[in-house]
Order: C-alpha cells, then sequence, then structure tokens
C-alpha cells in the first residue's frame, strides 16, 4: 500500500510525537522538547529526546532517530502501512485508498509545485521590471524593506492580459495546468451577447501586488493579491485547487513555525500586510487566516506550534466580530493546556498602523496586554445585556451554561464553570459566604470552589469555616457533625492527639508523604516534576524522596514491591518499616495499599502544598530582615515576590500549625 506525500504530511502534523511516544516513555518536559529513558537501549540517565515542533525523536545515547511513524513501527513491530493505519485511526483521519487514479493525482500534483515556482519567479521579475514601478512605490509607501520584500517574494500580476498564459506556454507549461493551480481562468461561453469573441482563458489575478502563499513545509501553493487601481475586490485569494484549502492554511506559515519554535509565541492577525509588517518591526511569528475567519483546522495547527497563540485583531467592530466567531469555532475543541489569546487594538488601528506610528515597542505593549479565552467568552455573552430582572439574569445565566456545554473535557468544563459563575455572582451582586463579604470566588484546599445558589464558586476556606462547619479538606460539607453519617470523621483512638509534639507532627506529615509515594507509584509518577523540586523539613526525608524520584526516572513502569525492593537495596530497610508501620498509616487511610489512587494523589498534592506553605513562610522571614537590614531595591524586590507566593500558595494549603491527623483520612 502506498500513501501520498500530502497524506503523511497531515498525520504527521495531527499527531504529536511526545503523545505517541509517552505510552511507553516517561517524558519530562524539558522546556520546549521532552526527555527520558531511551526505549531502545538500556540506560540509567536520560538521553532521549522529543521535540513536536520538529516532529521527530532522537537519542544521544545510541542514535535512535525517527518520527512519529517510525516510533510506532520500532516499537509495535508493525509495517509502515499498519503503523500509518493505527495512527490515523487515532487521528480521526480516514486512509485514502489505493488505486491508480490516487497515484495520477499524486504525481499531479507534484508537477503542480513546480508550476507555482515558475509563476512565482515570473510575479517577482515583473515586479522588479519597468511594469512594477507602482508596485513598488506602494511598497516603498507602506515602509516596507528590499530584504523584506524579498524574504516574502512579493510580486507582480500585471496589467496586460494574456502574457502569463503566453510566457507560461513558453516555459512547456500548458494551459490545464495555470488552470489546475487557479492562476488562469476558463471561460465556459467563448462567445458574446453581441456576437463578439470572447477570449478562451483570463488571467485570474490582473494589475496586482502578488502575495504567494506556501504550505507548511514552505512550497508555493496559492496566492493573494492586493489590488493597485480601482477594484471591487481589494484583496483576492486564489481559488480553491488540488494543492490549496483556504481553510486548512495561514499565510506565512512555514517560516512562523520555526519562529514559533524559538520565540514560544504566534500572532495572529488579518491580512497580509500585517503579517509583514510585524515580522520586519521583530515578530517574525506572525500568521494569518486567508480572507475568512480563523477555522478549526487553523486553530489545531496554532496549537501544533504554541500552546497559546495570540490574535490580534483590528479595533472595529468587524474585529470584535471575528474575535467572536473564534470563540465559538474553539470552545469545541479547546483542550486543557490548549487555548487562546485575544489582543483587542484601538478603533481604527492595525498591527501595521501601530508600528508604523507607534514603533514595535507600543505594539509589544499590546500584546502583553492579550486577554484569555474565558474572558472573550464571558464578553460576548455579556455583551448588551440587561440584567435588571430575574428572568432576564437567568436567561444569562441559561446562556453560559450553553456555551460552557459544548466544552468536551470535563475538567475543563468544570473550570469555566466556576470562573463564569464567579463572574456572574460578581456582576449581578450575588452572593452565599454567610457574611464573609467575599463574592470572588475563593478556593477551598482541595483547589475547588464552594458552589452558591447561581452555582458560583465563591466561599473561601478558612480555618474558622473548617471548624464551624466540620469540612473535610477533600470535599465541600460532606461530614457535617463529627462522628456521624456517612462520611463524618471517624478519628482513630489509638492515637492520642495531645501527646503529638510540633516536631512529631511535622515528621509525620513527611513520613506519610514518603509512605504514600511507596504504596503508589503511579502518584508518584504523575507528580514527578514537582515532587523533584519539593524540599522537606528534614534533610534526611529530603534525600529518600530525592531517591524514590530518581528510581522512577529511570524505570517508569515500577511497581510497589519493585520500589520497595530498591529501596532496601540502597539501605533504606528499617527506614520501611517505619514508613509503612502503623503508627504512621493510622494518621492517613489514602497512604495505605489498597487505597484508591484518587485518594492517594489527593493526600500527597495537599501534603506537598502545607511543606511549600511552610517554605514560603521562613523564605519571606529571612527576605524581610534582610530587607530590614539593607532597604535596598533588590531586598524589596524579593520581598514582594515572597508575597505573592504566599498568596498563590495559600489557595491550596492550610495552616501547618493546625493540622488534624483525621483531616488526612480517606472519606470515600
Amino acid at each position: 500500500m502506498s500513501f501520498t506525500p500530502e497524506f503523511l504530511d497531515e498525520l504527521r502534523a495531527r499527531v504529536p510525537v511526545s503523545g505517541v511516544v509517552g505510552r511507553k516513555v516517561k517524558l519530562i518536559k524539558r522546556g520546549r522538547e521532552f526527555s527520558g529513558l531511551c526505549p531502545f537501549h538500556n540506560e540509567k540517565s536520560p538521553s532521549f529526546t522529543v521535540n513536536d515542533d520538529k516532529g521527530f525523536y532522537h537519542c544521544f545515547g545510541c542514535g535512535a532517530h525517527g518520527d512519529v511513524i517510525t516510533f510506532v513501527t520500532e516499537t509495535e513491530g508493525l509495517s509502515f502501512p499498519e503503523s500509518v493505519e493505527r495512527l490515523a485511526d487515532q487521528a480521526g483521519l480516514q486512509v485514502p485508498k489505493a488505486s491508480k487514479e490516487e497515484a495520477e493525482k499524486s504525481k499531479k500534483r507534484a508537477s503542480l509545485y513546480d508550476v507555482m515556482e515558475d509563476v512565482a519567479r515570473w510575479f517577482e521579475e515583473q515586479l522588479a521590471s519597468s511594469e512594477g514601478k507602482e508596485a513598488r512605490e506602494y511598497i516603498n509607501r507602506r515602509g516596507l524593506r528590499a530584504e523584506t520584500v524579498n524574504r516574502f517574494r512579493l510580486g507582480l500580476a500585471p496589467m496586460q492580459r494574456g502574457l502569463l498564459r503566453k510566457t507560461m506556454n513558453a516555459r512547456g507549461i500548458d494551459d490545464q495546468q495555470l488552470v489546475d493551480v487557479g492562476v488562469i481562468k476558463q471561460n465556459e461561453d467563448s462567445g458574446s451577447s453581441d456576437g463578439s469573441k470572447r477570449d478562451e482563458f483570463w488571467e485570474y489575478f490582473n494589475h496586482r501586488l502578488m502575495f504567494p502563499i506556501t504550505d507548511r513545509r514552505g512550497r508555493i501553493i496559492a496566492f493573494g493579491g492586493r489590488a493597485l487601481g480601482d477594484s471591487k475586490a481589494k484583496y483576492l485569494n486564489s481559488p480553491e485547487t488540488i494543492l490549496f484549502h483556504k481553510g486548512r492554511i495561514l499565510y506565512n506559515l512555514a517560516y512562523a513555525r520555526q519562529a514559533a519554535h524559538d520565540m514560544g509565541e504566534v500572532i495572529v492577525t488579518e491580512g497580509y500586510m500585517d503579517v509583514i509588517a510585524l515580522s520586519q518591526a521583530g515578530f517574525p511569528a506572525a500568521v494569518a487566516p486567508l480572507g475568512t475567519a480563523v477555522t478549526e483546522d487553523q486553530i489545531q495547527e496554532l496549537w501544533r506550534m504554541v500552546s497559546e497563540p495570540t490574535l490580534c485583531l483590528d479595533g472595529d467592530t468587524a474585529g470584535i466580530r471575528a474575535a467572536y466567531r473564534v470563540v465559538d469555532r474553539a470552545l469545541p475543541i479547546v483542550q486543557p493546556g490548549k487555548s487562546l489569546k485575544f489582543v483587542t487594538l484601538p478603533e481604527g488601528e492595525d498591527p501595521d498602523s501601530i508600528i508604523q506610528t507607534q514603533g514595535s515597542a507600543t505594539m509589544r505593549e499590546f500584546l502583553s496586554q492579550a486577554r484569555p479565552l474565558s474572558e472573550m467568552l464571558w464578553r460576548k455573552t455579556v455583551e448588551g445585556v440587561d440584567i435588571e430582572t430575574p428572568e432576564r439574569r437567568a436567561a444569562l445565566k441559561a446562556e453560559l451554561r450553553k456555551q460552557i456545554g459544548v466544552i468536551v473535557d470535563k475538567d475543563l468544563k468544570f473550570e469555566y464553570q466556576k470562573d463564569m459563575f464567579r463572574r456572574f455572582d460578581a456582576l449581578t451582586g450575588a452572593s452565599n459566604n454567610q457574611g464573609s463579604g467575599n463574592s470572588g470566588g475563593g478556593q477551598n484546599p482541595r483547589g475547588g470552589y464552594q458552589q452558591n445558589a447561581y452555582q458560583g464558586y465563591n466561599q473561601p476556606y478558612n480555618k474558622q469555616n473548617y471548624k464551624s462547619q466540620n469540612r473535610t479538606p477533600w470535599g465541600v460539607g460532606r461530614g457535617g457533625a463529627r462522628g456521624k453519617g456517612k462520611d463524618s470523621f471517624n478519628p482513630d483512638p489509638r492515637i492520642p492527639r495531645a501527646s503529638v509534639s510540633p516536631r512529631l507532627l511535622a515528621r509525620r506529615q513527611e513520613q506519610l508523604l514518603l509512605a504514600t509515594l511507596v504504596n503508589h507509584p503511579g502518584v508518584l509518577t504523575k507528580h514527578l516534576e514537582d515532587l523533584a523540586t519539593l524540599r522537606l523539613p528534614s534533610q534526611d526525608f529530603n534525600v529518600v524522596l530525592q531517591d524514590l524520584v530518581d528510581a522512577i526516572v529511570r524505570d517508569p513502569d515500577l511497581d510497589r514491591e519493585a520500589l520497595k525492593c530498591q529501596l532496601c537495596d540502597k539501605g533504606y530497610s528499617r527506614l520501611l518499616d517505619e514508613l509503612l508501620s502503623p503508627a504512621v498509616l493510622d494518621h492517613g487511610k489514602f497512604a495505605r495499599p489498597a487505597t484508591d489512587s484518587t485518594a492517594a494523589e489527593h493526600g500527597v498534592t495537599h501534603i506537598a502544598a502545607m511543606f511549600r506553605e511552610k517554605q514560603a513562610e521562613q523564605d519571606k522571614g529571612v527576605q524581610s530582615r534582610e530587607f530590614a537590614a539593607n532597604m535596598d531595591e533588590t531586598g524589596l524586590t524579593q520581598l514582594e515576590a515572597h508575597k505573592q507566593l504566599r498568596q498563590e500558595v495559600s489557595g491550596v494549603a492550610i495552616d501547618l500549625d493546625s493540622y488534624d491527623p483525621d483531616a488526612y483520612e480517606d472519606s470515600q
């Protein structure tokens, strides 16, 4: 079975290498790449790298190298066609049937790339000729430098009709090929109503500045043309052809891909000149749709470059409407870690005009103020809405639910619900926080929000609420009175709370964390990066934690017993007996082997958050003393940084001094 190059390119673009490799190799993100232990040879330290932007994996140890198809072929013992079919099924692509017609079509397509290259060169020649004076003057007025013109291969479709066809025919390119690539059109009727004879063919582009459009590999597949004289259509794109499908491609995609990898950003704007102006001003990762609103395919293409591309839209009514259309198209396909940001420029401005009149620094300032997709959704939904009556408020709430309902990922949908209804409460003045005075949406220790009458989330967790309402740290109002009900606390009478000293209490928490990781290696694997940077109060336990992390890095598939064996080999036998003893495990069911992994994960993240909070408090104290002693700008900056860290951590961790052993009981 044979596959066309175009199909294989599309398959590679749709299936990230890290997603497939990550099923067999524990990958850790390092900047814009992933690393792990090579699956093709035994190694103790990672030398295996995966790069989604470039679409390949490489091992610096054994030299293994390939793309996503190669990886499946090499690791699963499949043939090339079998690997392609499996990946196509995962990507939702239909494998084209092998046929003589398909082979001919592929051969034809290959020859048409050469045709487009010849036409592009001819357009460049016309721009440089005497016929191109008007176009060159326009280019100079727009402030484009010669190297920019060459970089984007701008050209001219002259006013003289028939010249393109005549020249290409002389070069061995026939009329049908020119029709196939969309640069000439064929009249269906060669006669006119007055009996005169029409030309059989006519040029699609006439008297226009030409912008070549390439695919992701840099091959020219279409053109855009900007009218130099009077024309009903200021901009005109090539028609759909065997090479060009305007809803799938972005202008400047091939060059922006590398720039996006280097700079970590992509700017989406509305037109060719905006892209070129941005690139010339130091923003090379700029792209534009081709005369239509951004499509789902184009959004997916943007996500292959960066996780959160920035849409920079003109500051007029049409620009805002375009942003709202993008919101509608993005929500059904948005996913954790993949979203959009929006910049709305002042009315009457676009990126080109901002750069020309105010400079690239001002443009960068606008980009730094980009707002998230959630905010644009809120603005779109509430714009012009009257909320003066209960019925209208209920209608707004229903519309918010409808908008959020199209999100597929359950966790992401839940987060959007929290965000939208928190905004709703703030807008309507609703509050159900029992006198706390906070309608802004506080977090409970699990990172969630308590739910008010509007399905909003606005009651913050604090020690007083916890004591008065008998809430568990894992949920909202589960328990009721202590000792009563299905989900209430059930303290173990063998553990006398009053006899636990603060120092022993802190070590118990460290022991619980390590015991949970030993009994639930999957939790350690899932939170490997966070745990690798965690600092425990006790140095001896810190060493154990790092040894646990190293063991999983070497072998991500270690089970509980194998992990224990490795610890014993390192001389931790006595420590293991201590960690896994009833004296420790009675403080938290989540640490026990039989406990559900979700509860174990909650326990680990909660204890880790408490230790991070404690460390932040200690660091803050050190910085406060240093600032008091020196009173310099550096000390103030560090102090403010620790203050911010404290604010970030406090939403997910309770006060270490308020530790209650039963707070760690699994309430399932």
